[in-house]
């Protein structure tokens, strides 16, 4: 059926019970992963959307982020500190993807953080059912801010992985 939804047992978001295409190491509903594709390509193809594009994958990365493997762990560590830095620390957003690069040089520094069972109250598909660019833009910052608070028992460690960027 069309309508039928599921919940991703990653984001816990609901989503389209659809077959289809998922990422690589993100783990998620292909429904999900649906919206999240979505959700890019409008931010893509207007750059009043694309403004918050870097919290909008580092959100998404951090509600889904697999099992252990140097590709998660590298993913979820250089996400995690990229929110810190926009959120906390006041990153301008279009320096964050030049700090996320300068970071994965330091790769061997970062191991497994135990993933919270709760991601965030705030999922794709709340940013997804936006409908002008004001309301996406406020939607992906609450998405962030709640998806970095989710891992709240981490932030010290990935305070510290920040400080390797001089």
């Amino acid at each position: 059926m069309a309508d039928a939804h599921i919940r991703c047992f990653s984001c816990g978001a609901e989503a389209p019970d659809i077959e289809g295409p998922v990422h690589r190491y993100l783990a998620s509903t292909p429904g999900c992963w649906a919206r999240f594709t979505e959700l890019s390509a409008r931010e893509y193809q207007d750059v009043n959307f694309m403004r918050c594009h870097q919290l909008t994958v580092d959100s998404y990365a951090v509600q889904h982020p697999g099992e252990p493997s140097p590709q998660t762990i590298q993913s979820v560590a250089v996400h995690l500190a990229s929110l810190y830095m926009v959120l906390e620390r006041n990153l301008p957003m279009r320096e964050a993807t030049g700090f996320i690069q300068q970071l994965a040089q330091h790769k061997a520094a970062f191991f497994w953080l135990e993933p919270p069972e709760n991601k965030g109250a705030i999922t794709v598909v709340d940013v997804w059912r936006t409908e002008n660019v004001q309301a996406h833009l406020q939607a992906v910052r609450a998405w962030a801010e709640s998806a970095w608070a989710a891992w709240a028992a981490h932030h010290e460690q990935v305070k510290a992985w920040a400080g390797l960027v001089q």
